[in-house]
């Protein structure tokens, strides 16, 4: 990261991270060596509240209890529509069925998603995303949510717009297959597919998501796109 910035390079960290806040996200990563500052994040719960304020959307909130600050400045007495997070031990039957009897209960419900992984990639192995509650909401409501996080077009934008460069000036690096590298190309902007993280060797045969390249690690990534310039 230091060459790419060295390198006169724009830099964006683009993170469907809903867990927690931008500012305990960046702690955790300078704790691990990265220099990274919360401006250089993009992130869904920014991201919703602008379109909560835009829509004058006031939520029930399914998220996780060390995001609540994020939306410290919106309403949310009695809501009119459901935002869901990656809440993890929130996701309780009775915290999804009353998010559910919120949304059953409107004339037109509004489910704004931040984000619609399947699945990431703890220290003890693999959990189950936002995605998959979103799903069972979705369903049970008939209806479609509106994700603003990781694939939305409107996320990669906001990034892009953040670093004032268009789609073709810019490179995705990811380990998610569907929701960084494809994401990134249905919005125009080129992939890079790194093979760690969740990655697994079946994404190299996903039947419409192709990378423009393929890297073993970061440090690889870094080395592709400075070979470019």
């Amino acid at each position: 990261l230091n060459r790419i910035k060295a390198s006169g390079l724009k830099l964006r960290f683009c993170t469907n991270e809903t867990q927690a806040t931008r500012e305990k996200f960046v702690k955790k990563l300078q704790g691990l060596g990265f220099d990274i500052s919360v401006d250089e994040v993009t992130a869904p719960a920014p991201a919703a509240c602008r379109v909560l304020k835009e829509r004058g959307l006031r939520p029930h909130l399914l998220v996780h209890d060390d995001l609540v600050p994020e939306f410290a400045e919106i309403d949310t007495a009695n809501p009119n529509c459901v935002v869901i997070g990656d809440a993890a031990e929130n996701f309780t039957y009775a915290n999804v069925n009353e998010a559910f009897r919120v949304l059953i209960g409107m004339e037109k419900p509004v489910l704004i998603s931040l984000g619609r992984g399947r699945y990431y990639k703890e220290t003890d192995g693999l959990k189950l995303d936002v995605g998959a509650y979103m799903k069972a909401l979705e369903y049970a409501c008939d209806i479609q949510a509106e994700v603003v996080g990781k694939p939305a077009k409107m996320f990669f934008e906001s990034a892009l717009a953040e670093m004032g460069v268009t789609p073709q000036e810019a490179v995705m690096i990811g380990d998610d297959i569907v929701n960084d590298v494809g994401g990134a190309q249905q919005c125009g902007m080129r992939a890079v597919q790194v093979r760690t993280g969740k990655y697994r060797p079946c994404d190299e045969n996903h039947p419409y998501v192709k990378p423009d390249a393929y890297v073993n690690n970061l440090a690889e990534a870094v080395d592709l796109i400075l070979q470019q310039l």
